[in-house]
């Protein structure tokens, strides 16, 4: 029989955690230090965010045995690297707080391709295929929308993964980057409204 590995969000792997199992830590480390660079990039900049997050998985090794679980183990990570780097820019007297950026949506976001809760308000009628499934199958556009992912700005980049690829709720999302919640709909609007350009441009002409 193949075991298979524990869910890391589940009671067992948490346990595993808390008891200082020294491989679920590494294996903890392993899903989680990309994510949190691009948390850490997003607030603290490129040149910062290795020290920080290797500062983060310092301080969530010695806290591990008071995590609470009253929110999500992935979430409470995050929530220490931002903590991390804000203390980081502080200390470099160069902090700039997120929620200064305009809270109004702009007219081309407001309401035209994605409702408030992100579902689609009018899907683009252009794209070819049955399914987003379908579209993302195709390896040459699967290359192009890594590269405009990687090419996003931080802040948008931090927001698309975590709201669209790890699931986290809006309410995490604005605790982690310090964005409020309006501010954290324009980021993610802007970098749907940059991936649905790759799409529709690849559907109509073959390429990026």
């Amino acid at each position: 029989m193949v075991c298979l590995p524990l869910d890391t969000e589940s009671d067992a792997f948490i346990a595993q955690l808390l008891a200082g199992d020294e491989t679920a830590f590494c294996r903890l480390m392993d899903e989680n230090h990309s994510l949190m660079l691009v948390v850490a990039r997003a607030i603290v900049g490129e040149a910062s965010a290795e020290e920080v997050v290797q500062d983060a998985w310092i301080a969530i090794h010695k806290a591990l045995p008071q995590f609470e679980q009253r929110a999500s183990l992935k979430t409470w990570i995050l929530t220490i690297v931002s903590n991390r780097a804000k203390t980081c820019l502080k200390q470099q007297s160069r902090y700039v707080s997120l929620a200064d950026m305009d809270d109004n949506l702009p007219y081309y976001l407001s309401g035209q391709y994605f409702n408030d809760n992100g579902s689609w308000q009018r899907p683009p009628q252009a794209w070819g295929m049955n399914s987003p499934d379908a579209i993302l199958e195709e390896a040459e556009l699967r290359k192009c929308i890594d590269y405009a992912i990687r090419q996003l700005p931080s802040l948008q980049k931090s927001v698309f993964l975590l709201r669209d690829i790890e699931q986290l709720s809006f309410q995490d999302i604005c605790n982690i980057l310090q964005v409020s919640n309006s501010n954290v709909k324009v980021l993610l609007h802007r970098a749907r409204l940059k991936l649905m350009e790759i799409i529709t441009r690849y559907q109509e002409i073959g390429e990026c």
